[in-house]
């Protein structure tokens, strides 16, 4: 719905976004059946990391994290990988007014975790702590932190309300995992990130905002990141950011 709506914003209306069902085995096969039509695609894991071997070349920001979330084919035939996420994650901050803390925190340890450090090497200026729930996950996240150039610290999950003191959070745990710590949240919170955008508001962001606090949330990143995908695939910039939230909104009060 995003990517439509930026089309017929943009007078691209013969141009057309599908979803297609591919897994790892199937995506070398898939790719070379794409025919010069083809502007771009947008993968999810764990083709972010599959299509790696499969592509011409990768921007610094998508090797930073091992991870490809766009491909565009150039007219020379040549595809490029590119990760929107962190971008996307920069931006729905910005526009939030959040463009530079002290410090930072992280629930969570995943795949989103690694784009939100990858994200706070370019706003942080201090320590990220990460809330985890395994030593293993410690260690992963200070892996990532020593690549990235950024200074992580790991605490247990048990501690987590404890993240709540950090002008950032970015929580970017599964839909429920959170909810436990809505009502640790402080009388006056920094900022909160919340990657998730279904169910929406969590009960963290609701606490968070009802508090007072700047709450980003999961559909602000989703809107921003196609932003770049659009503008990377289309030629055209700026994307027309505001409609692309427009069909967004929609979509998700439709369902």
């Amino acid at each position: 719905m995003l990517h439509r709506a930026a089309y017929a914003e943009l007078g691209l209306g013969h141009w057309s976004y599908d979803r297609f069902e591919v897994d790892e085995a199937a995506l070398p096969g898939f790719l070379a059946g794409l025919d010069a039509s083809w502007a771009g695609l947008s993968l999810t894991m764990p083709l972010k990391r599959a299509v790696i071997p499969l592509l011409d070349e990768i921007s610094d920001t998508a090797a930073s994290v091992e991870a490809v979330n766009t491909v565009v084919f150039g007219a020379d035939g040549r595809r490029r990988g590119d990760n929107s996420d962190i971008p996307g994650m920069v931006a729905a901050l910005r526009e939030r007014g959040v463009t530079a803390v002290e410090s930072a925190a992280v629930l969570g340890a995943g795949a989103t975790a690694s784009s939100a450090l990858a994200a706070l090497s370019r706003i942080c200026a201090g320590p990220v702590t990460a809330y985890v729930r395994s030593e293993a996950r410690a260690a992963e996240m200070r892996g990532w932190g020593d690549r990235l150039g950024v200074e992580v610290r790991t605490a247990d999950w048990a501690a987590a309300a404890a993240a709540f003191e950090a002008p950032l959070v970015i929580a970017t745990t599964p839909a429920g995992t959170t909810d436990a710590l809505a009502a640790r949240v402080p009388e006056r919170p920094g900022a909160l990130f919340d990657v998730l955008y279904e169910p929406w508001p969590t009960a963290l962001a609701a606490a968070w905002s009802a508090r007072g606090g700047a709450v980003v949330s999961g559909l602000d990143l989703l809107v921003h990141q196609a932003v770049q995908q659009v503008e990377q695939m289309t030629g055209r910039a700026p994307a027309p950011l505001a409609a692309m939230r427009k069909a967004g909104e929609q979509a998700l009060g439709a369902r």
